[in-house]
């Protein structure tokens, strides 16, 4: 009997330790957490993937960013950096890009990273183009991957593409998965997933995200033990949480509350958008075929005045097409000077007199480059371009009728928008502007200016950047020129962080990167 009773505590004190190793916690989660002082960083809406493949929404690159690393990343401006590789060369023809990669690098679980995993991943966007959301636009230019040693692959190309350095760059499609992981778990990757970077998943639900420090991250190893991203979507609430201590980070700052939170010691953090509002004018066809009256819509616009008007601390003005930090911005010439007097008188000269009526399109809904949304933007452009001699005539369809007015070239012109993938300027002025963009409906004016397509292609085959900005530089002049659109606004991302939190990173489009997050003590 004394042998039963010994035996079966015996079994229970195992049992009670595997339960405690093995499956959930004895103390709530949430207490754990705290004690361990995760930071809460709050986002607007929550993840909907850990799969970097078929993420597709700004909250699951937020969280990707700080699970997954590809071979090379952006900088807190739009520079590449080195990242899984620590070099590259792309060959005279550019059609081969060598990257040279990092070594004793392990995926979460695990597995080792090297050219064997790169082929894996990017074989697996190549086969599933049609599936996953950026996989054609990251790889579509791979004929194949090739590799050359453990620690060096090399993409073939199809053709010359300069910008695939920075495709590789984006927090979604391009970052590396373990090719163990996805062997195990097939389709239910994304309940399991395993990168290389410095946090790992620890728990998803709820739409909350815990992430647990990575103690053998080939970089900086973290200095906290963990985050937690949590969906608020309500930006009062986001405010109202971080000024009571219940979050330490938070994107989506109401414009408004952003003096309380620097008096009350938080840091805000103001990044712009890759992205591009803008007034577009119909080249092809009826009164804006003639470049000269579209110059004088153009000097009847403010942007300036729209940004205090509309949306106030929530976007920034633009000088062109290209938002700062990107590669040819600070070669865009000097915007032209609001003048509504001015803009009459360009008028008159172009053999037009007032009351020209034009028919302006607008969406219905709101944009992260026009937080007012598509009406109230439409129809305060609408008041600037009547002090110039223009009648306008405002029409609002939703979002995805809008899109299908612009494709049919509805009215005379439109506002519209572009959200780069990659940051490369080939993304804004390719896409925008090349005569090969119009039968797809991305070059939306149906522009066609023949030097432009020219110079267009040329940048996409250099891979020297300062021959490529001087491109740009002639691309830019003759856009300023021809003004096929008048160009607005940038969003602004703005992000705050408490006091205490130091080695916070933001990456272009408010992409947050955690690693290097320190929690000074004894301040809130």
């Amino acid at each position: 009997m004394r042998k039963r009773i010994i035996f079966l505590l015996t079994l229970g004190i195992c049992l009670w330790i595997f339960y405690i190793k093995w499956l959930v916690p004895v103390v709530p989660t949430s207490w754990l957490l705290q004690k361990q002082e995760f930071p809460v960083y709050l986002l607007e809406s929550p993840a909907r993937t850990l799969d970097p493949a078929r993420a597709d929404d700004p909250s699951s690159a937020r969280v990707l960013a700080n699970i997954y690393e590809g071979l090379v990343r952006l900088r807190t401006g739009t520079e590449v950096e080195p990242c899984l590789a620590v070099r590259w060369e792309a060959s005279p023809d550019g059609r081969q890009w060598t990257f040279y990669l990092r070594s004793d690098v392990t995926f979460h679980d695990g597995t080792p990273f090297n050219a064997a995993a790169v082929k894996i991943n990017v074989e697996r966007m190549l086969q599933q183009q049609e599936r996953y959301t950026y996989a054609a636009f990251t790889y579509g230019m791979v004929q194949s991957v090739e590799i050359i040693d453990p620690l060096t692959v090399r993409f073939n190309l199809k053709y010359p593409y300069a910008p695939f350095l920075y495709n590789l760059a984006m927090p979604v499609a391009a970052p590396m998965v373990s090719p163990r992981a996805l062997q195990q778990y097939k389709e239910e990757f994304w309940k399991h997933p395993a990168g290389t970077g410095p946090f790992i998943i620890q728990q998803w639900k709820d739409g909350e995200v815990v992430l647990a420090a990575n103690s053998n991250y080939w970089g900086v190893k973290p200095s906290i033990p963990g985050v937690i991203f949590r969906s608020v979507p309500d930006p009062a609430k986001r405010a109202e949480l971080l000024l009571a201590g219940k979050a330490q980070i938070s994107e989506g700052i109401p414009p408004q509350e952003v003096a309380n939170l620097k008096n009350r010691g938080f840091r805000v953090i103001e990044t712009p958008g890759l992205d591009i509002s803008y007034l577009g004018f119909y080249t092809d066809k009826g009164l804006f075929r003639d470049a000269a009256l579209r110059r004088a819509a153009r000097q009847a616009c403010n942007p300036y005045e729209l940004a205090e008007q509309l949306f106030p601390g929530r976007v920034l003005v633009a000088r062109g097409p290209l938002p700062p930090g990107t590669l040819g911005y600070e070669q865009t010439p000097e915007p032209v000077s609001p003048d509504p007097g001015k803009a009459r008188q360009e008028l008159l000269a172009a053999g037009y007199t007032p009351g020209v009526q034009i028919t302006l399109l607008a969406y219905n809904s709101t944009r992260p480059y026009n937080p007012a949304g598509g009406e109230r933007l439409a129809r305060a452009l609408a008041g600037q371009l009547e002090k110039a001699g223009f009648s306008c005539s405002v029409k609002v369809y939703p979002w995805d009728e809008f899109k299908k007015a612009i494709y049919r070239q509805e009215g005379d012109a439109f506002i519209y928008g572009w959200t780069s993938d990659n940051g490369d300027p080939d993304n804004f002025l390719f896409t925008l502007f090349s005569s090969t963009q119009i039968s797809g409906g991305l070059n939306a004016t149906h522009y066609h200016n023949l030097k432009v397509d020219t110079l267009l292609a040329s940048a996409q085959q250099t891979t020297d950047n300062t021959l490529r900005t001087r491109i740009y530089q002639e691309v830019l002049k003759y856009l300023q020129e021809d003004a096929p659109v008048v160009f607005l606004h940038h969003s602004l991302h703005t992000v705050a962080a408490a006091g205490n939190i130091q080695g916070l990173i933001i990456r272009p489009q408010g992409i947050p990167f955690l690693g290097n997050v320190q929690l000074k003590q004894n301040e809130k």
